[in-house]
């Protein structure tokens, strides 16, 4: 799914209401009943309801809300934001149509005198303003009005997008912004809806198609991305009846120290559950039992020190290799990661400290092999190209090291974020806050580096291997809730996963 800007969406709009066609109003109408529907579905119709309404086409749509609420005899107050003399036309029909019906109650709220009381169990429903805002809402009687709701303990749904908070770049926002617990959004996710520090605005969000035309859609030019099933589903490559495994490849994991040899084999385990025909594991003496007895189906290396990666390898024969899980950053480690850098000339997957020694020894990173791929989560990044004040920055900064460098970044988080050396961005819809969890990344460092053994390109493994990573993670929060997800049952999920995209 395309992730379109703010001014892209006002296009869409135009280009529906001149091409399907249909009238401004009634596409209005369209999207205040999927709002009405979900509404009714999801909160009930034994609420008290209270909607904050501004003079634009947001508020239009709230006052199309209260209409409907009213003609099914839900208990229902509508309050205009007065902030401007002028309002749009559309706002304006609907103004209309409202105030003929008698038993509805419309308030224009013009000071904070006339501000009405929020009780904990109403229901506010924000439309006050748009996406299209221009500018923080810092003071005025739209800004006291944001902050007497966010003061209330009531249930907020934000129509859109939550009052105040800018779609894209929110790095200079300093103004009110409401404070949602539920956002109905049109068509399509807004950017700014993807990043942590947002959440607290957005809530929970949902997609509501309102019908926008089809052309438009498929010829609009973006560089964000929302990844699917569907998306995935068309990467997978059904397997011959007469394949073996060597059709699917060889996989290397340079992973493991002292102390550290669970996340060796957690990223082992993942890369033989997610298809690889054959891994390979090169671990330091000290984790030689432990990989045998724990995973017998990996293959063992074993490096010429006890207890951390220092040799010299040879992966000519190798389809994908990856390295970092558990590797540490001692000296002799980083001049060995420098060596297989340089001996690859294959995409790599890396992670966790092989991440951390690139960090401390940036000049390397320009021998990494085009089309590697990078798997951080927030700190390890920072480390990696320095700070960012706020998630819009650092989206920005992942952009511009995946197309210096020609590799891939898999920021992880709750919708990771797969920067290409294109300059695309694509974020994942898979996963929950249980993945939050020891181990969980080194699982992903070892689907990534099976998907690359079996044949798929660096792209199709990150878009694949994320969301299959997030939805086993999904399966296992559905059977033990989120606090009891572990990295081992997130790895006993991958073939319900794989079976889920299959069917």
């Amino acid at each position: 799914m395309k992730i379109l800007a703010v001014s892209q969406i006002k296009e869409a709009d135009a280009f529906t209401i001149a091409n399907e066609p249909i009238a401004s109003i009634d596409l209005m109408e369209r999207a205040a009943n999927n709002c009405f529907s979900w509404i009714q579905r999801n909160i009930g119709r034994n609420k008290s309801y209270k909607i904050f309404c501004g003079t634009g086409n947001n508020g239009g749509d709230g006052l199309a809300i209260a209409r409907m609420m009213a003609g099914k005899n839900i208990s229902v107050e509508t309050f205009v934001v007065r902030f401007s003399e002028k309002s749009s036309d559309d706002f304006a029909t609907n103004y209309k149509e409202l105030i003929k019906l008698k038993k509805i109650k419309v308030t224009d709220i013009n000071t904070a005198s006339d501000l009405p009381e929020i009780k904990e169990s109403d229901i506010i429903i924000d439309a006050v303003f748009g996406s299209g805002l221009s500018k923080p809402v810092s003071q005025g009687i739209a800004a006291e009005v944001i902050k007497h709701i966010n003061k209330s303990k009531a249930t907020v749904v934000a129509i859109d997008i939550p009052s105040g908070l800018f779609g894209e770049d929110n790095s200079e926002n300093s103004g009110e912004i409401i404070q949602a617990n539920h956002t109905l959004t049109f068509q399509f996710p807004k950017l700014a809806f993807l990043f942590a520090g947002n959440e607290k605005f957005v809530g929970s969000w949902q997609i509501l198609p309102i019908g926008l035309h089809p052309k438009f859609i498929q010829d609009v030019i973006t560089k964000n991305y929302f990844v699917e099933a569907e998306d995935c589903k068309n990467i997978l490559k059904p397997r011959n009846r007469f394949s073996h495994k060597g059709t699917y490849g060889h996989a290397l994991l340079v992973c493991g120290s002292y102390g550290k040899m669970g996340a060796a084999v957690l990223a082992a385990k993942a890369c033989i559950k997610s298809g690889a025909g054959l891994v390979s594991a090169h671990i330091p003496e000290c984790g030689y039992m432990v990989m045998q007895t724990a995973a017998p189906e990996i293959m063992c290396q074993v490096d010429s020190d006890k207890n951390i990666f220092s040799d010299n390898l040879d992966i000519s024969v190798y389809n994908s290799v990856g390295v970092g899980s558990g590797i540490g950053t001692d000296e002799k480690t980083q001049k060995a990661l420098k060596l297989l850098i340089q001996n690859s000339g294959n995409p790599m997957v890396f992670d966790a400290d092989a991440i951390n020694i690139l960090a401390e020894n940036k000049t390397w990173i320009s021998f990494v092999p085009k089309n590697s791929i990078f798997t951080p989560h927030p700190k390890e990044f920072e480390r990696l190209v320095g700070k960012s004040t706020n998630e819009f920055e650092r989206q920005n900064l992942q952009i511009e090291f995946s197309k210096k460098y020609g590799v891939y970044i898999v920021l992880k988080g709750a919708f990771t974020c797969v920067s290409t050396p294109a300059g695309d961005c694509y974020f994942n819809s898979s996963g929950n806050p249980g993945m939050a969890t020891a181990g969980s990344g080194d699982l992903l460092t070892g689907i990534l580096t099976g998907l690359l053994a079996q044949g798929y390109t660096a792209f199709e493994t990150c878009i694949l291997g994320v969301f299959v990573h997030g939805l086993a993670g999904d399966c296992s929060a559905k059977m033990q809730g989120y606090e009891a997800t572990t990295a081992i049952e997130i790895i006993n999920m991958l073939g319900k996963a794989f079976k889920k995209l299959y069917s």
